[in-house]
């Protein structure tokens, strides 16, 4: 599932759509034989940062689901650790959500964001899930330089002029073997590209926020079938996303 910042009815939504059931207390009871894998970036700039949180490590401590860390999770890591850090894009909005709620929730977010990893190799290394992808000479790889192109990707220490780190285009040159699935940099529409494809479609903005069911397929090839929700509003105006049609 891609990154879902904060946008706890979308996720909701997606998850009932996938034929998971969620009580009220978001406790999950997924479809029998399928488990759930979070993109990073399960907060920021959205309406209900703690209810995401609550939903997904609830989720990942059942063995329902796991869950890689983003940039904006490894940020609120920091900022929970004492770090200081600066509270923008959407931080000082998830500090005033979380610091309404029990220490203990604090403390539950912190211990869960140090557990996190980087990426995930899955189906026997033919699926590697990573919040902004992952080249293949990095691909299983417990270095700082794995875990910072996982995290932050292919940076060239430039700015665009929006503010934002001017990243390469990774995926252009990928011809690994393995499917990659990442997110981190909102599209309209799922990009596939060479043998990657990036589901983070911009819910908080106004998108959409999409799963990608993968299932082993017969001959090698998975079986894939791309799945969305649309938002139910638009919660942060981002300048390099297009705003959404009215509907």
């Amino acid at each position: 599932m891609g990154d879902i910042h904060g946008c706890i009815e979308e996720l909701l939504d997606l998850l009932n759509r996938l034929g998971y059931v969620v009580g009220p207390d978001l406790t999950v009871t997924p479809p029998a034989g399928h488990r759930a894998v979070f993109l990073g970036d399960l907060g920021d700039r959205g309406p209900d940062t703690p209810a995401v949180y609550r939903l997904v490590m609830g989720m990942v401590d059942a063995g329902q689901a796991r869950c890689v860390i983003g940039n904006h999770d490894e940020k609120l890591r920091r900022k929970l650790a004492g770090h200081r850090v600066s509270v923008d894009n959407g931080l000082a909005l998830t500090l005033d959500q979380l610091f309404h709620e029990p220490m203990s929730l604090r403390r539950r977010v912190r211990a869960f964001l140090e557990g996190l990893p980087s990426h995930l190799l899955l189906d026997h290394g033919r699926l590697v899930v990573a919040h902004v992808g992952l080249k293949q000479d990095l691909q299983g790889r417990k270095n700082k330089r794995a875990w910072a192109f996982a995290v932050y990707g292919d940076t060239t220490g430039e700015r665009d002029e929006f503010g934002l780190p001017v990243r390469r285009d990774w995926a252009a040159e990928y011809h690994g073997p393995a499917l990659v699935v990442y997110g981190h940099t909102p599209v309209p529409e799922v990009r596939w590209l060479n043998r990657t494809v990036n589901i983070d479609t911009g819910c908080v903005f106004g998108g959409k926020l999409t799963a990608l069911r993968y299932s082993p397929g017969v001959g090698g090839e998975p079986d894939l079938e791309v799945v969305s929700v649309p938002a139910r509003r638009t919660y942060w105006v981002s300048p390099s996303f297009p705003a959404p049609a009215r509907r």
